[in-house]
């Protein structure tokens, strides 16, 4: 037997890691809110439960019921035994790290179960503009530190299935390692995820690539490393590899060196390496692609980790010719009972997926299902999705299909490793478990049901809020989308005949609202649906000829037009309720459209640039002179009640028209806007309440305006930004402050005031006062503004004054503010602080302000928008730096302004 040694690591020469943040559940990096008053909010999930792929589950290993789901585009979770829901961990992640929110890996400490690592990014190409992190937490995932990487991670990219790339030594639980994709290598912490190094020695970075052709990078990412494993005993690291021909490498001195392991079978990619270190197996699990959605040949082998001997012990083998028609992957051990295992296929279609169980270390296995007499199953278990009634998916298939099914894209499935009774498994719309698993053993039946309460991962298009019927229609990638009767209800089905594949948008007649229309990127015919009971049933429309998906559909307000821009041809119009169309002049193709929601004849459009009018039911279209933006998403909301009334948000802020688009009047202090829409007024108020996405006087938020935009109060908080959110935004007519926001895999949160029944004081909106913007990972923790001194200089001859103190300080570093104020008597056209460091502090970000440092020296020109201030008024900047020693207060402080 090998005796087993531990040496220190080969690593690279530069740790990452000395750029980190903290990020709790309150997203502590912000700074508190003041660019507008805050009106206490509470935000729940519409249920809908699952609705997505949940890629892993992970249980910790000396905690019971401690476990974590990771999701591809929805962030993580914790399991809540007591609520049996999952509770979200990355509800902090904004916009401007929304790829967070892409889960690649977890790992849950064994020794201290209170830490968990997470690594995050979304994607390896373009599509996400960040380098992946690591997230590290000591508390469950209540809060987190954050240690970005020099590359990005691939938390939705091909492959996500397979894993888990992180994993902690459990002999010294300091210790973790990170098996990357895109050709980056095998990372190593020593200090319990805070700083990372590339592990040198390790020889094989992978090489399969799903498509080499392709151009936009998703498809021909390198998909690198697959898994990492410890031996309980022996120290041994397994690594699994996306090599076909060396899939599989050891280390027999904690990762000082490397090896291809001998005798391993070849020809497939390693999703799965689990090891039962009682009986000394490591098994791999192995499918011909990287999955998720296929995989049609595959092995599950046993390592002898003793000896070296590999065995093939595949429930249905390679030489079984046809009757093989999957890969294998969701493979786990029964840690209370060594021996017990299983594996699931990787993927079976058709006519559902097989889990296999084995006693005997993989020599004999059953199956979860049998065929009888064709097409008669036997079955072990039972399915019992009344919770999610949805999971039937609308279908009544000819046997031996059944619904609902088993699953598939079942990567991850996981026995408890306390309880040998419960299993959890992902599949692409949910969770599944059972608590009854050792009656597989028994032949007695076990029910299994969804375990997805809590856990949301709906991509929403589109929403709807009409005057009456349901609260709340909604348009969702995927799943299509439903008629939510009861926000805190499951809803029984999804929208259906037709079904539509991925809903992208939906819109229902103001004066009329039982009538609805919504569109959809199916693909074949019909690309449309119409209802006449408020989205609750449906029927196919009829569509231009050329459609190749549902781009953007508005109903006029008595029900008489519907104008429709869905993809692959121009924009049509319909006087028959969707049973005939006729093509639109005067509008480009793939336009934004509203209808006024009074006047029944009258359509607006964005397009390129340009805000489009139609007068006679989108017959004809005339481009308006307004000035809009010329690039960029924007949003167009028309207001119930008001002829004329446009909302347009967009990347340069938000926009008001009164006079049906001919004019816009920029919304002062709102410099980016995401989606805008109105609900019902205020008490007393006299215009709707207008909500809106965005950035109001630097800080990024969700707002209500009960004044038509001339104040604002923020409605979330930095615990609640839910990464990329915005694509649908509706307020509700009937319920004053309530709010539906629509999320990128999230789900859709609806958010009712709890301050009680009088609205907050609502103040104008005043863009001298100014919050910093998030801060992004390269930067260090900001902590709680503490008591240090300040220092203000005379009043500058120029006619401002700059007064600088610091508001936080943590080893090595500390957080700045300096107010400039107008000493003069006119108002200021610009301003400009200086000063001189001389200790070594070094600045490393701005906010409110431009410039920086050069040498010692620090100059911090206005904002543009912060540069006009009346006398005597006020704004501030903030900024961030580093020192090395003690942080004396600079001076003089210097000011000088133009007016």
């Amino acid at each position: 037997m090998r005796r087993p040694r531990f040496t220190t690591v080969a690593v690279a020469a530069l740790l990452i890691g000395a750029t980190t943040f903290v990020a709790t559940a309150a997203d502590r990096p912000r700074p508190a809110t003041a660019a507008a008053a805050v009106d206490a909010y509470n935000w729940k999930n519409v249920r809908i439960d699952g609705g997505g792929f949940v890629p892993g589950l992970i249980f910790n290993r000396t905690e019971k019921n401690l476990i974590y789901a990771r999701t591809d585009i929805g962030g993580a979770y914790r399991w809540n035994q007591a609520g049996q829901n999952w509770v979200p961990l990355l509800d902090w992640v904004g916009q401007e790290n929304w790829g967070y929110n892409g889960v690649t890996s977890i790992a849950t400490d064994p020794v201290d179960p209170g830490r968990v690592y997470a690594a995050v990014g979304m994607y390896t190409n373009s599509w996400d503009p960040n380098n992946g992190a690591i997230l590290r937490s000591a508390d469950r995932g209540a809060t987190w530190q954050v240690t970005t990487l020099p590359f990005k991670n691939g938390g939705n990219m091909p492959g996500r299935g397979m894993g888990e790339r992180l994993a902690i030594d459990p002999h010294d639980h300091s210790h973790v390692f990170y098996a990357a994709e895109g050709g980056n290598g095998l990372w190593r912490s020593t200090d319990y995820g805070a700083t990372w190094a590339k592990v040198t020695a390790f020889p094989n970075a992978g090489n399969y690539v799903q498509d080499p052709a392709d151009t936009n990078g998703y498809l021909s990412q390198n998909q690198g490393l697959t898994w990492v494993t410890f031996d309980d005993v022996s120290r041994d690291v397994y690594v699994g590899v996306a090599d076909k021909a060396n899939p599989v490498y050891r280390s027999t001195d904690g990762g000082s060196t490397w090896a291809r392991v001998p005798g391993q079978p070849t020809g497939y990619l390693p999703h799965k390496g689990v090891l039962d270190s009682v009986n000394h197996y490591l098994y791999v699990a192995t499918s011909d692609t990287g999955g998720p959605y296929d995989g049609g040949k595959g092995q599950v082998s046993r390592l002898n980790t003793v000896t070296g001997e590999w065995t093939d012990v595949s429930p249905v083998k390679l030489s079984a010719g046809a009757d093989l028609y999957f890969g294998y992957s969701g493979l786990t051990v029964d840690r209370q009972r060594p021996g017990t295992l299983m594996v699931a296929t990787q993927i079976s279609w058709w006519p559902d997926a097989i889990f296999f169980r084995s006693t005997d270390s993989g020599a004999t296995w059953t199956r979860i299902w049998d065929f009888t007499s064709y097409p008669s199953q036997s079955k072990r278990y039972t399915m019992d999705i009344s919770a999610n009634p949805w999971l039937d998916f609308n279908t009544n298939p000819q046997p031996p299909e059944a619904t609902p099914k088993l699953g598939w894209m079942n990567e991850s499935v996981e026995i408890d490793p306390l309880d040998s009774n419960r299993l959890l498994y992902g599949t692409g719309a949910t969770v599944y478990g059972t608590t009854q698993l050792t009656n597989w053993d028994k032949n007695t039946t076990f029910t299994i049901k969804p375990m997805a309460k809590g856990l949301e991962e709906t991509a929403v298009l589109d929403l709807a809020s009409p005057p009456s019927g349901a609260p709340l229609v909604s348009a969702l990638g995927d799943i299509g989308g439903f008629y939510h009767a009861d926000l805190d209800t499951v809803p029984a089905s999804f929208h259906d005949t037709p079904s539509l594949g991925s809903n992208t948008s939906l819109d229902f007649a103001e004066l009329s609202p039982a009538f609805f229309v919504r569109v959809g990127n199916a693909d074949a015919a019909p690309h449309i649906g119409v209802s006449n009971d408020g989205g609750k049933n449906w029927y196919n429309g009829q569509e231009p000829a050329g459609v190749t998906g549902g781009g953007k559909v508005a109903v006029g307000a008595d029900a008489n037009a519907v104008v429709w821009a869905p993809a692959g041809v121009g924009v049509h119009y319909s006087t028959t309720r969707g049973s005939s169309w006729t093509a639109s002049t005067g509008i480009p193709a793939g336009a934004e459209i509203v209808s006024d929601r009074v006047d029944p004849k009258t359509f607006y459009g964005y397009a390129a640039g340009k805000v489009y009018v139609s007068k006679d039911g989108g017959a004809t279209f005339t481009a308006s002179a307004a000035t809009v933006p010329s690039t960029g998403n924007v949003k167009l909301h028309t207001v119930a009640g008001r002829t004329g009334d446009v909302w347009l948000a967009g990347e340069t802020g938000l926009l008001h028209s009164t006079d049906a688009g001919a004019t816009f009047t920029a919304v002062a202090g709102v410099s980016k806007a995401i989606n805008v829409s109105t609900g019902k007024a205020a008490p007393g108020a006299a215009y709707p309440a207008v909500f809106t996405i965005g950035t109001v006087d630097g800080v990024a938020g969700v707002f209500r305006s009960d004044n038509g935009g001339a104040g604002w109060v923020r409605i979330n908080d930095d615990a609640h930004r839910y990464g990329n959110a915005g694509e649908a935004l509706a307020g509700d007519p009937r319920v004053y402050g309530r709010v539906y926001l629509g999320t990128n895999g999230r789900g859709i949160l609806y958010a009712d005031r709890t301050g009680g029944s009088t609205p907050p004081p609502v103040t104008p909106s005043a863009s001298a006062s100014a919050s910093p913007p998030p801060v992004t990972p390269s930067t260090p923790p900001p902590v709680s503004p503490s008591a240090s001194a300040s220092a203000t200089p005379p009043p500058a001859a120029t006619g401002c004054t700059a007064t600088y103190k610091i508001t936080g300080s943590w080893g090595g570093g500390f957080q700045g503010e300096v107010t400039v104020r107008n000493t003069g008597t006119a108002p200021t056209k610009t301003w400009s602080v200086g000063w001189t460091f001389g200790n070594g502090q070094v600045v490393s970000q701005v906010w409110g302000g431009t410039g920086g440092q050069t040498g010692t020296a620090v100059t911090v020109r206005d904002a543009g928008w912060n540069g006009v201030l009346a006398a005597n008024a006020t704004t501030t900047f903030g900024f961030l730096a580093s020192t090395t020693g003690t942080n004396p207060l600079p001076s003089p402080i210097t000011c000088a302004a133009t007016s």
